[in-house]
Formats: structure tokens, sequence, C-alpha cells
């Protein structure tokens, strides 16, 4: 049965459905990189994105996404109207009333598109979106007028684009796969890309820093905004406030230098390179926001942090004293309860999987938990996506008294950090990682953040520290990016 709510978003975006058809070509991959590949492309075809997982022992993880020339999408600017495109056709803009819903307006969209493939498993691979949502975006689904007017880190709130092209490659199998979604009237240019993809030449460009990095606030103000955290949470107005603080790094030449010195200095299972042009998104972060496949959602609560040593001996010591850690196990457990709750308003059959899991990153050893829940045939993975959206991990406990203090004590919006990126596909499937250990470049900055997850029993220091530790990895890279050439 259909509901009226359904009906006025179903008459909001009009038009025939556009049928794809997914062609599939398949070569040995042993001779070829992602980010060679990447190289090589770039110039040629605008607004490329990359998507890498170092969890290439994992079958399921084992692969590498190229999405080349973008013939689709759906955007939000701000609050008052979306921006969207169907293949060959001029852009549209929908004005937003305050009765629209959001994830029907953007499932709507995706359901404008047929699809079709002789081999359909593969095709999926292509056949959805690659985007964005930023922090703020939160504001169209929870009642908070977040800060504006920061033009240093401001980008559209959400960007989602079908790619003509999506080269997947995969690694555990050790083969390249060109998929081309075909639309009557698009042009192929799939000779072009196999041509470049098996080009020699990999154009390279240098990066150097300029001037020192910078802060939106000092020590000491970061240290009075923990304060105010903590006294929060003696007041009982949250159990858990994640508060943060960006820095900014000038420079000049080609940033992609950084990204190459970030998936060397901090594998992880999310690294990735958006280029939308006037601005850039890059990062490798550990965490997933939301996974949904064959029927589950699938998140993984990270909290609870202690510095890496270099030395794998203490580093063990140190893995041991981080499970045995109150206060951070606290945080943990307050977390997993919070995802647990995300994904009970639209899942069933909730349930742990796995509980308090240490994993080491290149600067940091992490708790990490895996929660799951059943997810109904059809269902509109954006409202699963919303639900659980920002991260526990990157706003507190509870979500909404900890997002409102959030925009009261830090100085600026947050905009990429603590926002969500990856793939939604035209079958509902969902997999985004939480932007952290992420940096945006814009007008030749480096835009980059992290946060501390502040308790009653929190000090000030510690939490300067873990938010020093966290960024240990992003500075490396700009350091390591200078000497690329």
């Amino acid at each position: 049965m259909q509901t009226e709510a359904n009906t006025v978003h179903e008459s909001r975006i009009r038009g025939k459905k556009i049928k794809i058809t997914t062609t599939i070509t398949r070569k040995l991959a042993d001779v070829y990189t992602p980010v060679g590949i990447y190289l090589r492309l770039r110039d040629r075809f605008r607004d490329t994105v990359l998507l890498e997982s170092t969890d290439s022992h994992v079958a399921e993880n084992s692969y590498s996404f190229i999405g080349i020339n973008a013939i689709a999408g759906i955007e939000i600017r701000d609050k008052d109207y979306v921006a969207f495109k169907f293949p060959g056709q001029n852009p549209e803009k929908l004005g937003l009333k305050k009765s629209d819903d959001l994830k029907e307006i953007l499932w709507e969209f995706m359901n404008h598109f047929e699809t079709e493939s002789d081999d359909p498993k593969t095709a999926c691979l292509a056949q959805g979106v690659f985007g964005y949502f930023n922090f703020e975006a939160a504001g169209f689904f929870e009642h908070i007028d977040f800060k504006q007017g920061d033009p240093v880190n401001k980008i559209p709130l959400a960007r989602y684009r079908l790619y003509q092209y999506v080269i997947a490659i995969n690694h555990f199998k050790d083969e390249l796969m060109l998929l081309e979604n075909k639309v009557d009237g698009l042009e192929s240019e799939a000779d072009v890309v196999q041509s470049l993809i098996n080009s020699k030449d990999v154009p390279t460009y240098p990066f150097s820093s300029v001037e020192a990095e910078t802060s939106n606030i000092e020590d000491e103000a970061y240290r009075q905004m923990v304060s105010k955290g903590i006294k929060s949470c003696l007041r009982g107005d949250v159990f858990q406030i994640v508060l943060s603080r960006r820095f900014q790094q000038s420079f000049k030449g080609d940033e992609f230098n950084v990204y190459r010195a970030l998936r060397h200095i901090n594998p992880s299972p999310y690294l990735f390179f958006f280029d939308y042009g006037d601005y850039k998104l890059l990062g490798s972060s550990p965490e997933s926001q939301l996974v949904i496949k064959n029927g589950k959602a699938i998140v993984h609560p990270i909290a609870g942090t202690f510095r890496r040593s270099g030395d794998d001996i203490v580093d063990q010591q140190r893995a041991d004293e981080l499970l045995a850690d109150a206060k951070e196990n606290a945080e943990h457990v307050m977390l997993v309860d919070l995802a647990r709750n995300d994904l009970s308003t639209v899942c069933t059959n909730v349930k742990v999987e796995h509980f308090r899991e240490v994993q080491y990153y290149s600067h940091v050893i992490h708790l990490v938990s895996e929660v799951t829940g059943s997810v109904s045939h059809g269902v509109n993975p954006f409202e699963v996506l919303f639900k659980t959206f920002p991260a526990g991990t990157l706003s507190g406990a509870p979500k909404y008294k900890a997002m409102q203090l959030i925009n009261e004590y830090e100085t600026t919006p947050r905009s990429f950090y603590g926002g969500a990126i990856g793939y939604v596909g035209f079958d509902g499937t969902c997999n985004h990682a939480i932007m952290i250990r992420t940096m945006l470049s814009k007008e030749n900055t480096l835009i980059y953040q992290a946060g501390a997850g502040v308790v009653a029993a929190s000090d000030p220091e510690s939490e300067l520290q873990e938010v020093n530790n966290k960024l240990g990895a992003l500075k490396k890279a700009i350091t390591m990016a200078n000497t690329i050439n």
C-alpha cells in the first residue's frame, strides 16, 4: 500500500525510467595498480573517483574501484533545494519543502533507473552512485540548526554520481573488469578508456607545503572545550560527547601525492580519493558508517584509543592496557549500545556479532565491535543510512543532545569531518565509511580534523593528545608527499 507521503515524493522527480545496460570486459590485473590507472585517466576524464581497501586477504573486500565520467547525479547544496541530472538531459532543481522527506527523494532518483546485464552479480558493482554526506546533512533529519558561513571548508551537503565507466580490480582473483553503463544516446569512449589503462605513461606532478600549519583553535582553547564537555557529562546532559578541532595546511602542486603517502603510511579498510574539480576528498578511514548486503545491515563502532609505540612488544602491552582501561571500555560499551539502538529503529534481529576486538593501525590501537541487523527486502538504503548517521563514535550519546552541544561548543562547522562517503546500489546495497583520517582539499589548502570522546572521567590533556595521535598519519603523509617525485 502506498502512503500519502510516498505519493508526494514520487511526484517530485518526474520523467520516464532510464534503462541502463551494463557490459563487462575482463583482463588479468597482475601488471596494473589502481593508483597507476587513476593517474593515467584523471587528465582525460574530469571528476574521477578512486576507492581502495587494504583488506585484500578477504575475498569480499578485495576490490578497488575507479569511477570515470559522471553521467547522472543528485546534489544538495543547501537546505533549500536539490539539484539532479539524468543522462543526456539538462540539470534540474527541486525546491525543498519542510514536509519533504529527503531519503524518499534520493531513493526516488535512484528508482528512475532500470538495469540489465548478462552478469548481474558483477554488473551491480557499477549500477549505483558514489558520493557522500557531510556532517551538517544531519540537519535534514534532526531538528538542529547547524552553524553556517565558514567558507574555508564549505562544500555541498551531499553529492552522489552515477559513472559511465567503473574499473573494478579484484585483487583476490587478480582480475580487472571494465564495466560500462550504456544508455541510449550516450556516446561510448570505452576504447579510449582501454587505451589509457594499457598506456605505459604514468603522469605525476610534485607537491609542496607552503608556510606553517594552522588550527581553528589553540591547544588551551581545546582543553577548555573538553572541560565544558566534562561538565555536560557531570550535569547529565550527555553520557559522552565527541569534540574536535580542525587544522589547515596550504600547499601548491598535486595533492594526490598526499593520498599516495597516506595509503602507504596508514593502510585502512577504506581508502578514497574523490575529485569534484573545485574540491577533493581524500582519506584512509578505519571505520564503516554502514554496510548493507545480503539482507543485513552492519556497523563497526570504533571507540577506545591508545597510541602505538612502534615496538611490537610494547604495543601488545598497550593493547592489554586498553582492554583493561575502565574509561575507554565504558565509552566503547556506550557506543555499541547506541549502534544497537540506531539499527533497532529500522532492522530486526539486531545483535552484537563481535565485541571489543583489538585492531592495530599505523599510529593508534583501537577497540572495534560489529553490530548487525536484518533489513527487509526492498528497504530504502538511505533510510537505514540516515538512522545510523552521524555515527555515535563521531557525535556522542544521547546522539541528539550531543550534536546540539557540538554545534554550540565547536567554533566552526565540521563539513566533511564525521560525514559518510561511499556507494549506494540501485539494488539497495550500501557501503559507506565515516570521514575520519580524511582531508578536504580546497583552494590549495588541506583541511583535516579529529576529535576525542569526552566522558565524565576524561582528562583535557589526555583528550588533546588523543586528537594529536589520530592526526599523526595525516601530518606524516603531508611531510612524505613533499618528497614524492
